[in-house]
């Protein structure tokens, strides 16, 4: 049984104020495998205070000092990366391979991407006017990441942090804390001062308002449900933060008769059921042109006939379970609703996946599913799911796709494909969301990943990434 029961704050794991233990289960079977104690506003207050004394000296260090934190981090990630994915697979459910080939290697992939950014970025610029500007760091920053992708929203929020020289109190998910508290020694064996960095673990209501709220916190960096985003706004606008957020989406794949329809509705089957659906950007409304539509459903059916859900503990391209009992619930009740509301069933339906490995009966597994002919009035079209569930729709133009991929109220990520370059150029850049993917082919690491309208604001990864960590201050030159 695996017990955290102690905060990273000021460079060393303190007890909390007042421990409130919470279970620790892992999705595959609903097992209890540890216990995490849950922090209140006083913890917050500690940790704020460790960071605010930090930001004093490390707030000046240079370029160069930062950047060789940066690469002995890099060296102290690889060698836990097993670590790293092994929490992952316990506490949220994501199979052994995309563990630590995905998950767990975000925060390599990342980090490489932004010590890039900080070797090209400058401090320091002269105005065509001869006046002086200097980017510094904000300060105490407020960092709240979500269980779904535990270890790649760490890496987007902590390292931009670290390589501007800013300081940190990170909120995890409560429940995914195992893969939080090896990054939190991750972080103290690469050497970075005391209270540069710290932890504490609670709920959002309790230590992320108390962040969200803290007069001495500068910025408050966010990804979770829309929802909770706005929640987050309204707690920092008493004390005017700047705030990030990365929300929700709905994102379309549009698919053109002229593209390869195989290869492509395949493609976007598999990366809508990625992660078990678990995924703001995932590519959860797929649009066909009219003339390739009976075959895009006929290969769609057969993608989600093929996708194997199984044991996360296992190696290979299968899928796992959903998060928890929430999760399960909410994607059982969509199914439902799809189904109240005379949507035509492809594959998949309600309940659990037959055939699952012995000892799997008490997980939250789903069957990947498909509805076909969705329209926009439909619950489905319009609200995020968060699980193996792809709806379909045909359309007959090009100004109809475009229409209907941007009737959402996200934009984080929106998916293409066409064998007209040309078409392919026009429709991105009329499509409302913040990354496009053109013929299954998406961005990588150092890229800004972020969205439009509900999907948030502000922009992680790469120098967009360090931007939002930012001040600017403005001089003129020095004279007598």
């Amino acid at each position: 049984m695996i017990t955290l029961d102690k905060f990273y704050i000021n460079g060393e794991w303190v007890a909390p104020d007042a421990p409130e233990d919470m279970p620790i289960l892992t999705p595959s079977t609903n097992a209890k495998v540890g216990v995490v104690s849950l922090g209140n506003a006083a913890d917050v207050d500690k940790a704020v205070a460790a960071a605010k004394a930090a930001f004093e000296t490390f707030s000046l260090t240079s370029k160069e000092e930062r950047l060789a934190l940066l690469r002995r981090l890099a060296e102290v990630t690889r060698a836990r990366l097993d670590d790293l994915a092994r929490a992952i697979t316990m506490e949220m459910g994501a199979p052994s391979t995309m563990s630590r080939a995905v998950q767990a290697d975000a925060g390599i992939g990342h980090l490489e991407a932004f010590i890039t950014a900080l070797e090209a970025h400058d401090e320091q610029e002269t105005l065509p006017n001869g006046d002086i500007v200097s980017y510094e760091p904000i300060g105490v920053c407020g960092l709240i990441t979500p269980w779904n992708w535990p270890i790649n929203q760490i890496a987007l929020k902590v390292l931009p942090a670290l390589a501007t020289g800013a300081t940190c109190v990170l909120k995890p998910s409560e429940h995914t804390p195992l893969s939080a508290q090896i990054y939190a020694e991750i972080i103290h064996e690469a050497g970075y001062p005391a209270g540069v960095f710290n932890l504490v673990y609670g709920a959002g209501p309790t230590v992320g308002s108390a962040l969200s709220t803290h007069k001495d916190v500068a910025m408050m960096s966010f990804t979770g449900s829309t929802r909770a985003g706005s929640a987050v706004s309204r707690d920092a606008a008493a004390t005017i933060k700047r705030v990030t957020l990365e929300l929700g989406g709905k994102s379309p794949n549009v698919i053109f008769a002229d593209a390869d329809v195989d290869a492509r509705v395949a493609e976007g089957v598999a990366e809508c059921f990625d992660n078990t659906g678990q995924s703001c950007n995932a590519p959860t409304r797929m649009l066909v042109e009219r003339s390739a539509y009976d075959r895009a459903l006929e290969v769609a059916r057969s993608a989600a006939e093929a996708q194997v859900v199984d044991d996360p503990a296992l190696e290979g391209d299968h899928i796992g379970p959903l998060f928890d009992q929430i999760q399960y619930d909410r994607v059982q009740a969509m199914i439902q609703k799809g189904l109240d509301e005379g949507t035509r069933l492809l594959a998949g339906g309600p309940g659990r996946p037959e055939g699952l490995s012995q000892g799997l009966e008490t997980g939250w597994f789903v069957r990947p599913t498909i509805f076909a002919d969705v329209t926009p009035e439909m619950t489905l079209w319009r609200e995020e799911i968060f699980g193996p569930v792809l709806v379909m729709a045909p359309f007959d133009t090009e100004e109809e796709a475009i229409a209907l991929a941007n009737d959402t109220d996200y934009g984080l990520d929106a998916y293409l494909s066409t064998g007209d370059e040309a078409r392919a150029l026009r429709v991105a850049r009329r499509l409302r969301a913040g990354g496009i993917h053109i013929n299954g082919r998406g961005t990588d690491y150092g890229s800004p990943f972020g969205g439009f309208k509900q999907s948030g604001n502000g922009r992680e990864g790469g120098r967009f990434g360090l931007e939002d960590y930012l001040e600017v201050k403005v001089r003129p030159p020095f004279a007598v």
